[in-house]
């Protein structure tokens, strides 16, 4: 039986969750990113308990197969952008569709109802997330920031990027230094 839980990506949330499945005597067979495979059925009591508990702790057992189908889509998304070591070559919307097995005009239609933005914008802010991140570690220059994250151009990025955050990637990472070495001389 498949449980999607809605949280963060965190050893912490993956610990609280680990323990809460241990607490109600569950056995599971895999706890992923925002989804547990439990190796038997649970009953109804045991399916209010994990609710409850895992409120309590902030996170939350989802019910809803549109909520679950959103998140799947979200994390497959962070995880794309954020964990993996290189992007997929192909369409990301051929990737989402591909990897869910939907439909991608389904999956697009459903994103959009719930959540008010496109699975499109949804990339691009955190494509933006990931450009921030390594503007900060300094290791990288805006070209291979771009060639990294699949911009078509340093053009590109730095537009996309001034349209969502309001700086250029440069004035950014100036203020950011700027913070951090001020913070360091107190």
């Amino acid at each position: 039986m498949r449980l999607y839980i809605k949280y963060m990506v965190s050893l912490r949330c993956k610990l609280i969750v680990k323990e809460e499945l241990r607490k109600l005597g569950l056995d599971y067979t895999a706890l992923e990113l925002g989804m547990v495979e439990i190796r038997e059925d649970l009953s109804a009591k045991q399916h209010d308990q994990l609710k409850r508990n895992l409120f309590r702790s902030g996170l939350e057992l989802m019910d809803d197969k549109k909520s679950i189908l959103i998140e799947k889509i979200k994390n497959l998304i962070t995880e794309m952008i954020h964990y993996s070591v290189k992007l997929p070559t192909i369409n990301y919307s051929d990737y989402i569709s591909e990897k869910l097995g939907y439909d991608y005009t389904y999956l697009s239609n459903i994103f959009s109802q719930v959540k008010g933005i496109t699975i499109q914008q949804f990339i691009i802010l955190h494509k933006i997330e990931k450009v921030k991140e390594l503007l900060l570690y300094n290791e990288l220059t805006l070209t291979e920031i771009s060639y990294q994250l699949h911009y078509s151009s340093v053009a590109h990025l730095s537009n996309q990027f001034k349209k969502i955050t309001g700086f250029s990637p440069s004035f950014y990472k100036r203020l950011k230094q700027k913070r951090k070495s001020n913070l360091e001389d107190l």
